[in-house]
């Protein structure tokens, strides 16, 4: 039997380092900011949040287009000859780049697509979770992986507070008003993942600090999680004391190991800096 190779988008911002100690294949997404087009990853994040500070605006994000997956499996199949490669993918319900994969893949045998429903942390989770799996036992045949796969993602959980609603309401995701009663409030709302859609669920109020403490306890408490791993986000601009409170109160409720993950590009030209983000999946 081949060798199972597992990939994904830069949209799951996964850390370079366990990326290459699983040997995670990441195909880069797009960045479209003064008229030119940057590779995610490719785009050091801070020169967003600087394009946003001198012009007010923020960059646009586009998909990986058939073409560059068609170019990304190839490449796999050629440094992995004879490998099964298993995708899993940047939540289908807002953006194309998975309908896109799955254009692409018609062109491959032994390419298995499957939709993640989920971004950043969320996606890395199951993304780690597919290369525990595959690291403990070498040998497991892909369809079993594959199922075990599926069942993990309607089991993952992510939620985040965007860093600025002032960010949000350049990209047009709020309207002025909100984001004027926002900042006069101090609310932070909390972005959460329901069936691969971004929705506001709840409304932190207070600064930065109080409301990721308050998110993550709501958090830990609503969901009866794998206590192995924890996921924390965290995008350029978040206060080291914000991570270093949360980490205790991860530990408070029993998890064992934390991993940091920094919102990359992509996803920070969606929730600006300082924000914050917690993603597992439950038992």
């Amino acid at each position: 039997m081949g060798q199972i190779i597992l990939s994904t988008e830069s949209g799951a911002d996964i850390p370079s380092d366990l990326a290459e100690k699983h040997k995670i294949q990441v195909v880069p997404m797009h960045i479209i900011m003064d008229g030119r087009d940057y590779l995610d990853g490719s785009l050091p994040v801070q020169e967003i949040y600087d394009y946003y500070t001198r012009t007010k605006q923020i960059p646009t994000t586009t998909s990986t287009n058939v073409y560059e997956y068609e170019q990304f499996f190839t490449k796999i199949r050629k440094q992995y000859p004879g490998c099964t490669i298993i995708h899993i993918g940047y939540t289908s319900k807002a953006s194309s780049s998975f309908q896109h994969a799955v254009i692409a893949s018609e062109e491959f045998e032994d390419l298995h697509l499957i939709d993640a429903l989920n971004v950043t942390g969320g996606l890395a989770a199951i993304v780690l979770y597919a290369a525990e799996l595959l690291g403990r036992s070498p040998d497991v045949n892909a369809k079993q992986l594959l199922q075990e796969i599926e069942e993990v993602v309607p089991k993952t959980r992510l939620a985040f507070i965007p860093g600025s609603l002032e960010f949000l309401k350049a990209g047009g995701r709020v309207s002025n008003t909100a984001s004027l009663v926002g900042t006069l409030l101090k609310i932070k709302p909390c972005i959460e993942l329901k069936d691969g859609n971004l929705m506001s669920t709840k409304k932190y109020r207070g600064k930065v600090m109080g409301a990721a403490e308050k998110l993550l306890r709501d958090y830990l408490s609503a969901f009866d999680l794998d206590t192995r791993q924890l996921y924390m986000i965290y995008s350029i601009g978040l206060d080291e004391k914000v991570k270093q409170r949360m980490e205790v109160i991860a530990e408070e409720y029993g998890f064992h190991h934390t991993t940091w993950i920094q919102a990359g590009a992509m996803i920070s030209t969606h929730s600006g800096p300082g924000g914050f983000g917690v993603a597992g999946l439950e038992r």
